[in-house]
């Protein structure tokens, strides 16, 4: 088996930031290099379908970080906020790792709304943009800031609570599927929970995950502000979207939408991770294919 068949389905771990940042990469480190940006409580092996298809399809090396405080990335400092923003640290700490002056951003959900902020700041950095279902940033009125305010500070101020722990990865992942926010099936979900999961002394499995994550944000854009960062992306924007996603035909993302001046959009069948799931990623690899 040659080198470019061998790497091109392994996924390689990767340890970038000295150390802070872990990823998985596919395809020759010689390659055209595509970062890739998981969703929220997800990490790097979002990507353990789809980069092998299109590693092997454009010859590209593609590398998936795990944002800070998931997978096995480290959890942000002590007394320090998960803020949307904090994470276009990491996408520039990959960049300064992996020596890339610009690259193209493959992004999913939560990591595509980081693709668009590091897109409008930094667009000398940004080749294209490919986005699955995501787009933009949550968002909060300007007039509801103080209570937005309230609601992170208290919840922040309670005592963290320990990481989930389950008998086996089967239940975790049952758990995962059982309680996610976005509907997804064991099969999608279980490369998800494999990374996000450490085996204990006792043989059970502990979420990885900073408990940290789930508590509410003390601060969010507001929309207008988030449309201002949509307008100022220079690039092409790809946005393939699930029909069971969570932009579909809502007033908000027609907006945001509209915000981007250079978007096209294809809508295929699937739900939110249609990236992950197995009877979606070949066609999501497809469109991509014919559209670099």
């Amino acid at each position: 088996m040659n080198e470019s068949t061998h790497v091109g389905t392994a996924a390689q771990p990767l340890s970038l930031a000295n150390g802070r940042l872990a990823a998985l990469s596919w395809g020759r480190s010689t390659a055209p290099t595509w970062v890739a940006l998981h969703g929220w409580l997800d990490n790097a092996a979002s990507f353990t379908r789809l980069a092998p298809l299109l590693v092997k399809a454009l010859d590209i090396r593609i590398v998936a970080i795990d944002f800070r405080g998931h997978g096995h990335s480290a959890h942000a400092p002590v007394g320090s906020d998960y803020a949307l923003w904090d994470y276009t640290h990491d996408v520039l700490d990959t960049l300064e790792a992996l020596a890339l002056e610009k690259t193209t951003l493959l992004a999913h959900s939560m990591g595509a709304a980081v693709a668009c902020l590091i897109s409008a700041a930094f667009p000398e950095r940004v080749n294209k943009l490919i986005l699955l279902d995501g787009l933009g940033a949550l968002n909060t009125p300007a007039e509801e800031t103080a209570s937005q305010l309230r609601k992170g500070l208290i919840a922040y101020r309670r005592p963290l609570s320990r990481p989930p722990r389950y008998p086996d990865i089967e239940s975790a992942v049952a758990a995962r599927v059982a309680g996610g926010v976005t509907p997804l099936d064991s099969i999608t979900a279980t490369p998800l929970v494999e990374r996000n999961t450490q085996a204990t002394a006792d043989g059970h499995v502990q979420m990885r995950t900073d408990s940290r994550l789930l508590k509410p944000s003390l601060v969010r854009f507001t929309p207008q502000q988030v449309l201002a960062l949509l307008a100022e992306i220079q690039t092409s924007v790809l946005l393939i979207e699930g029909e069971r996603g969570i932009l579909g035909e809502r007033d908000w993302a027609e907006k945001a939408r509209q915000a981007v001046p250079q978007l096209t959009r294809h809508v295929l069948a699937g739900g939110h991770h249609l990236h992950l799931e197995p009877q979606a990623v070949e066609h999501v690899a497809e469109i991509i294919r014919q559209q670099v």
